[in-house]
């Protein structure tokens, strides 16, 4: 590659990724004025009354913002070292749904409804506001999840068992002339009530199925407590640390420690 290619390279890479420069920061304010634009025209072309008066401007608009992010995206995977790392990112994965539904409506008519997804690109505005506090913050609430998972499962898991009994149980309590026509329908009314959603459209009858019923409800409040105390306890234990703004020139992946001389992703330099 020549110095003169990779100067340009250097310069996108500024503009797009960083946000510390007068040109990156007005590059990613315009970004987020469209993004906003964007998925208040797929709001109202909903609205049938603006549809019909509005509708090819609002297609239209929703056309140009999609060529536009597709420049954007393409700039983007040009700009940084390792292309398909960033492709694989959040933001990576994030930045491509974004403008695939637009596309995908030349197919299957309506789906460029699914264009409101472009509100997780708004994300970046903790970036853009220098609100790296929130990255940080973000990044542990990442972690503790993680952390969580294997124990969410377990939980998830012990619950799934309990709720196959009591719809058992309950079948067997009630039966067909109460509405509890299968164990299926059995264990839907269980996870309803565990749930504490109580639809109302089955219900039992008799003073047994009642009794099942009520246990199922007192259990059903503790069971909500359960796994917001196993993440509160992975965030306890998580360290907290400062994050910068600054994107990694080879993947653009950001939310590095002040102190960062290597990307966290990839290992690239800062």
């Amino acid at each position: 590659m020549s110095e003169e290619s990779q100067k340009r390279r250097e310069r996108l890479h500024e503009i797009i990724f960083g946000s510390d420069t007068p040109a990156g920061k007005a590059f990613d304010i315009v970004l987020l004025v469209l993004i906003i634009a964007s998925v208040m025209a797929v709001v109202l072309e909903s609205v049938s009354w603006i549809r019909e008066a509005y509708g090819p401007w609002l297609r239209a608009f929703e056309w140009f913002v999609t060529i536009a992010f597709s420049i954007e995206y393409v700039l983007r995977l040009y700009c940084v070292d390792k292309p398909w790392r960033y492709a694989r990112s959040f933001f990576g994965i994030v930045d491509l749904l974004a403008i695939i539904p637009t596309y995908l409506s030349i197919l299957i008519p309506g789906a460029q409804s699914l264009l409101v997804i472009r509100t997780l690109r708004l994300l970046r505005i903790f970036r853009v506001l220098k609100l790296a506090q929130f990255v940080g913050e973000a990044r542990e609430l990442k972690v503790a999840l993680q952390a969580s998972v294997r124990k969410i499962i377990v939980f998830l898991g012990a619950v799934l068992m309990i709720v196959v009994i009591v719809g058992s149980a309950m079948y067997l309590i009630e039966g067909e002339e109460h509405g509890f026509t299968n164990i299926p329908v059995s264990i839907y009314w269980a996870i309803v009530t565990m749930t504490t959603v109580g639809y109302g459209d089955v219900a039992p009858q008799t003073p047994l199925g009642k009794m099942l019923a009520s246990v199922i409800m007192i259990l059903g409040y503790g069971i909500i407590a359960v796994p917001t105390g196993i993440v509160s306890v992975e965030l306890a234990g998580v360290a907290r640390k400062t994050a910068t703004g600054q994107a990694c020139p080879g993947c653009g992946a950001g939310g590095h420690d002040t102190d960062a001389k290597h990307c966290r992703y990839c290992g690239d330099e800062l």
